[in-house]
């Protein structure tokens, strides 16, 4: 999976090197690059906003850089990805469904947002992270990356993946380690059987109970 990131800020994707995902970059399960969109302005002072036209406050990415940007990336089987609050929330049905793409073009907005027209011609989807509004794209891009990328064979185990929150429709069941006793809490009993179907049916019930607790709305969907 190769995700290329048209971005004004490439430096605040450091995060990105580390851990699981920085793991799968070095073993080349993955391919992020950064696009710097400022070096395709041909302004002296690499501008690449301008005002609104009708006024109004803030500033607007220029449609020009940012199709060039675009360009320098474009592949036959590029699916590009605008980050933005109007998009549709992401999910991970959606995680998933992206994961079967071999290349992703991510372009993170910032500032008052991006000339529609350049939007109309490039974005084949926008999807947003939550009902909220972040400074830029950046951060909703680097979500993204990390829960597709959690989906490429090779990164996680697979049965790191089977059993999640969200896989099933359900919450993850309550997760435990050593020690076995802490704060006068132990472990509940049956996880210490060794009795795999008795484990099996309590996960499973659990599950039910934590959804039902904080997102029944999932249980919903479900019937």
């Amino acid at each position: 999976m190769k995700f290329d990131v048209l971005t004004l800020f490439p430096q605040m994707f450091t995060p990105l090197r580390e851990s699981i995902i920085g793991r799968a970059v070095e073993k080349k399960l993955i391919e992020i690059n950064l696009i710097d969109i400022r070096d395709f302005s041909k302004d002296k002072h690499k501008k690449v906003d301008d005002t609104p036209y009708g006024g109004g406050a803030g500033m607007v990415m220029m449609p020009n850089v940012v199709y060039d940007a675009y360009k320098s990336v474009e592949t036959e089987n590029s699916k590009v990805i605008y980050m933005s609050p109007k998009g549709q929330t992401l999910n991970q049905k959606k995680v998933k469904e992206l994961s079967h793409e071999n290349h992703l073009i991510i372009l993170c907005g910032h500032y008052e947002g991006i000339d529609q027209r350049v939007i109309d011609k490039i974005v084949d989807e926008e999807i947003s992270i939550g009902d909220y509004v972040l400074t830029g794209g950046e951060l909703p891009a680097m979500v993204l990356i990390d829960s597709v990328s959690r989906y490429i064979e090779g990164v996680l185990k697979a049965d790191s993946i089977k059993e999640e929150s969200f896989s099933d429709g359900l919450l993850e069941y309550p997760q435990y380690t050593r020690p076995e006793l802490f704060e006068g809490v132990r472990v509940p009993e049956v996880l210490l059987s060794g009795n795999h179907q008795n484990i099996e049916k309590w996960r499973k019930e659990n599950a039910i109970k934590v959804t039902s607790e904080k997102r029944p709305d999932l249980l919903q969907n479900k019937n």
